[in-house]
């Protein structure tokens, strides 16, 4: 067998694809569900806005009327001094963590839960916001960053406003040492290498004696192992469609 290839590296595991997760600030993630979230509304005060390796979004720290220190998403508008509310029956401004059913129809949220208690799993990404369409009993129906519409209970949180940071993607990184920077914040591999441009015994789209548009690969079956399971995989079809005028 020829030279081992990155899938193959990365599922073997080592130091170069593991995920610094000892550089993170924490867990930013929702408390654990409790009957006193749907009988207290309790005051959040921004104490701080830090700097989470790897992550695209600010996270704020803010300190509940209780005691407890909590790391949360912030919205755009939150600024360290702030204030927020957390409770089921909340008011419904900008920061604020409260069940879907209490927010209004059209309003736009982030750091939505999928099930009571997970913590938060849609529209954490810098810039995004999920929108409440209807409430239908004890469900409601959610659009995603991604257009599709989703039905969840009534009963997860969310945080009202967009999450913070939007527009990081818009500006370019310009050189190669960016990007590198930010793989090191990540599990990336950088810089990653085309199979075609490889040799024969480094992949098994390399080789040939000159360039090819094609990938030099034939579709591959889901099952395959790691050194063969490179390029079309388990493709339901490929090439141009029959029947289409090529322009």
């Amino acid at each position: 067998m020829g030279k081992r290839l990155i899938v193959q590296r990365r599922g073997r595991g080592g130091s170069v694809f593991i995920c610094p997760s000892w550089k993170r600030v924490g867990k930013v993630r929702y408390p654990s569900y409790s009957p006193e979230f749907e009988k207290k509304i309790l005051k959040g005060k921004v104490v701080e806005l830090m700097h989470d390796p790897g992550r695209g979004v600010p996270v704020a720290k803010v300190k509940l009327e209780d005691g407890r220190e909590i790391l949360m998403l912030p919205p755009e508008g939150i600024a360290v001094g702030g204030t927020i509310y957390y409770g089921a029956t909340a008011p419904q401004e900008l920061g604020t963590i409260t069940c879907l059913g209490n927010i209004a129809e059209g309003s736009l949220v982030c750091n939505v839960e999928l099930r009571p208690g997970d913590g938060g799993k849609i529209a954490r990404s810098s810039g995004s916001y999920a929108i409440v369409l209807s409430k239908v009993g004890d469900r409601v129906l959610i659009q995603l960053p991604s257009g599709k519409v989703k039905e969840v209970y009534s009963r997860c949180r969310a945080t009202i406003g967009i999450v913070a940071g939007g527009g990081r993607i818009e500006k370019p990184f310009l050189k190669a040492g960016r990007v590198y920077h930010l793989s090191r914040s990540k599990a990336w591999k950088y810089p990653t290498v085309r199979g075609k441009a490889m040799n024969a015994y480094a992949h098994p789209h390399g080789g040939g004696s000159h360039k090819s548009r094609r990938t030099g690969s034939t579709p591959v079956p889901r099952t395959a192992p790691p050194g063969q399971k490179v390029g079309f995989i388990a493709a339901r079809r490929t090439g141009r469609r029959k029947g289409r005028k090529r322009r």
